[in-house]
């Protein structure tokens, strides 16, 4: 994998994780509290699968 394509890739993250907080702010907060609110071990497992289907998403179209 070529340095570009990692750097489009982080381009892309970045700007997609940064539209919620930009758009609704005060709904952001909100699910951040939510989340908080929530059972570690709940959080590790989802974390987890998304950890498991971007290495699969990686695998399949690299």
């Amino acid at each position: 994998m070529s340095v570009e394509l990692f750097m489009v890739a982080l381009g892309l993250v970045l700007i997609i994780e940064g539209i919620g907080p930009l758009l609704f702010p005060n709904r952001w907060r909100a699910y951040l509290k939510e989340i908080s609110n929530q059972n570690q071990g709940l959080l590790q497992r989802l974390g987890g699968g998304l950890v498991t289907a971007g290495v699969v998403i990686l695998i399949i179209f690299s």
